[in-house]
């Protein structure tokens, strides 16, 4: 059975990813930062259509603990074939106000994590194949005001992803990155109409994408049917970029 590794895969775009994958066939990991109760309500909604789904608890941004989440997934559910590097925060603010603490926080969850989980399994990766999805952004396609803490990490994740692409591509190592636009999730769910009509306005297509979107996307370029596919940025954005 294929194993797959999903950061930040209690809520939103990442349980959408945890549920199309055991869809797939895949047994599956996943970790959350804080909440045990979504992540208990997942791995037992998976259980009872037939699934398998283990969460572990860790921050992205702790690299020891990256290790100990991938050693423990693998006793349980066997070799990890698919990483995907979902886990990601926003504290958005005009630069000329933002705290250092806000800088620091998004870019080591969001792009030190992405690599705390590369690196630490990339090895095994290259000893048998297996593919990485990084999700980045359009923001760090095309740079928004008041993101730049939130669009230089994603913008990394895309030069991370490229590079890497190259690195592993002679060890049937793949890596890609999908670059979500407007998705309505539990980040977004907040928005006062107004702003969201505004956001809607921008998108070609006039409405926003859905988790399950990303979600299926993933799917798609972890299987078979993606094996000529590596370095490759997915804008998922109705047409925004």
């Amino acid at each position: 059975m294929n194993v797959a590794l999903i950061t930040g895969g209690s809520r939103g775009i990442g349980q959408a990813m945890v549920e199309e994958f055991v869809a797939a066939g895949y047994a599956v990991a996943f970790t959350y930062s804080s909440n045990v109760q979504a992540a208990e309500a997942l791995e037992g909604a998976i259980a009872f259509k037939g699934g398998r789904a283990v969460g572990f608890q860790a921050e992205v941004r702790d690299f020891a603990r990256a290790g100990e989440v991938i050693k423990a997934a693998q006793e349980q559910l066997g070799p990890i074939t698919t990483l995907i590097n979902n886990a990601g925060i926003k504290k958005d603010g005009p630069l000329m106000r933002m705290d250092p603490s806000a800088w620091q926080d998004v870019i080591d969850t969001n792009l030190t994590g992405t690599f705390n989980y590369s690196r630490a399994l990339i090895g095994e990766l290259v000893r048998r194949g297996g593919s990485i999805i990084n999700v980045t952004s359009t923001s760090g396609v095309v740079g928004m005001a008041g993101q730049t803490n939130y669009s230089a990490s994603k913008a990394g994740i895309i030069g991370f992803t490229r590079a890497l692409a190259k690195e592993v591509v002679r060890f049937d190592v793949r890596v890609n990155a999908i670059a979500p636009g407007f998705i309505e999730t539990d980040m977004t769910a907040g928005l006062d109409e107004a702003v969201r009509k505004k956001l809607y306005a921008q998108i070609p297509m006039g409405q926003p994408g859905s988790a399950r979107d990303v979600a299926k996307l993933a799917v798609y370029l972890a299987s078979e049917d993606a094996k000529y596919v590596t370095g490759q940025v997915w804008n998922m954005d109705g047409g925004l970029t």
